[in-house]
Parts: structure tokens; C-alpha cells; sequence
């Protein structure tokens, strides 16, 4: 079985009744975990057969609990926005530093 098959399953148990009951009954645990995996399918995953299946998955969960989603989505952005700083604030400290060497190697 293919990546491709395994991803395309997991996406189909969202479909069956059973899971999809409890998925409801669980959404405030279930849904923060799985909201970053399914928002970064939507926005990079090659695989057209996927992409589909994950935009069904996230109009889903959107009509089970908007507010929950909004929650999910605006914790989302808050941690893209600290990860950016947290890797701008890095790309400056290499620039400080390779600066450093560059002068401490032109003293020597």
C-alpha cells in the first residue's frame, strides 16, 4: 500500500459514522491536534486525490464547530507569527556573529 493510499484512508474514516461520532463528541481534544496538520495539507500537498479529501475533512469540522475552528485557526497564526520571530530574531544573531568573525579575522 502507497503513502498516498494509507493518507487517502485516514482521510475517508472521517466519513464513517462511528468515528465521526466520536470525533463530534472528542472535537474540543481531537480538533487542535489535527487543525495544523489539515491547514498545512490544504496549502502544500501535491497529491490532488488528498488535497480533496483534506478540504472535505476541514468544511467538515468548520460546519461541526465554527468557533472551535476559528480558536484553532487564531492559535495557528499566533504560533506562525512567533515561529517567524523566533527565526528572524536567529537570522540576526548569525549576521552578528559572522560580522564578529569577519572583523576579529581582518584584526588578526
Amino acid at each position: 500500500m502507497s503513502v498516498i493510499q494509507v493518507a487517502e484512508r485516514a482521510h475517508l474514516l472521517w466519513n464513517n459514522e462511528h468515528i465521526l461520532n466520536l470525533i463530534t463528541q472528542n472535537r474540543q481534544v481531537i480538533l487542535p491536534i489535527v487543525f495544523s496538520a489539515l491547514v498545512h495539507n490544504t496549502q502544500n500537498h501535491w497529491n490532488q486525490a488528498v488535497l480533496n479529501l483534506t478540504q472535505n475533512v476541514r468544511k467538515m469540522i468548520s460546519q461541526m464547530d465554527e468557533d472551535l475552528v476559528l480558536a484553532c485557526q487564531h492559535k495557528l497564526e499566533e504560533e506562525d507569527s512567533k515561529s517567524s520571530a523566533a527565526a528572524e530574531m536567529r537570522r540576526m544573531t548569525w549576521e552578528r556573529l559572522e560580522a564578529a568573525a569577519n572583523v576579529q579575522s581582518v584584526a588578526c
